[in-house]
């Protein structure tokens, strides 16, 4: 086990596999091989009912470099390279899939002891920037994820986790909320924060001030939306 707390999408991760992993309500089979230069191939195949899903990975290490590519049954080209400590603690990656031109992507990660920070950034005209960062030990530790959309200048993704874990209990807690904000040619400002308590079941706390009157009492708003 690492010393370090790991980086964000790895908060919960253990409570997750403990309760949904090696789980399945589906046929699903994975045989991987390696050939003699050392390039893994692993092929997968699932079946959904009266539905085949297929794909192929291969894996091909070269020192410090790491490349994946995946073929499905769609016809997607999904490539990740990823160059390992380039610098300590330090880990690039670059990240297709074709023939989707916007999907390109560049992740810069890094480890410490106490702390983990990624960030990354779409190879778009207007990208999507994600920052998240992780502090604490492989015991606890606390982090935050946060999306900005270069486009529309509001940020899409406001996130937070609590992980506990040791060999007797494993416990986390995430919120995941959407935060966006918006201003009129009126100078009114507004921003909005919504949290997904449940799936499908949102609280929204929403204000609204005048930026040319600010002497003026603010407005709130709240809202419940529950379904079943």
């Amino acid at each position: 086990m690492g010393k370090g707390p790991g980086l964000y999408t790895e908060i919960g991760k253990k409570a997750r596999d403990l309760l949904y992993k090696d789980y399945q309500t589906d046929q699903k089979f994975t045989i991987t091989t390696y050939s003699p230069t050392g390039v893994a191939i692993t092929s997968t195949g699932v079946k959904k009912g009266d539905l085949f899903l297929a794909d192929v990975n291969t894996q091909l290490k070269n020192k410090n470099i790491t490349t994946d590519v995946k073929v499905d049954t769609d016809s997607n080209l999904f490539t990740t390279i990823t160059f390992d400590e380039p610098a300590p603690g330090l880990k690039a990656i670059l990240s297709f899939r074709v023939p989707d031109q916007r999907s390109g992507k560049v992740e810069i990660q890094y480890l410490h002891d106490y702390a983990a920070v990624s960030s990354s950034i779409g190879l778009t005209p207007n990208p999507i920037v994600n920052f998240s960062g992780v502090i604490g030990t492989n015991v606890a530790s606390l982090g935050t994820d946060l999306s900005f959309d270069t486009q529309t200048g509001n940020f899409t993704k406001c996130n937070a986790g609590l992980s506990y874990s040791n060999a007797d209990l494993i416990a986390s807690l995430t919120l995941n909320d959407k935060v966006k904000a918006r201003v009129n040619n009126l100078g009114r400002v507004s921003a909005l924060i919504q949290h997904e308590w449940r799936p499908k079941s949102f609280f929204t706390l929403s204000g609204e001030v005048d930026s040319k009157a600010i002497e003026k009492s603010a407005k709130f708003g709240l809202a419940l939306a529950l379904k079943p």
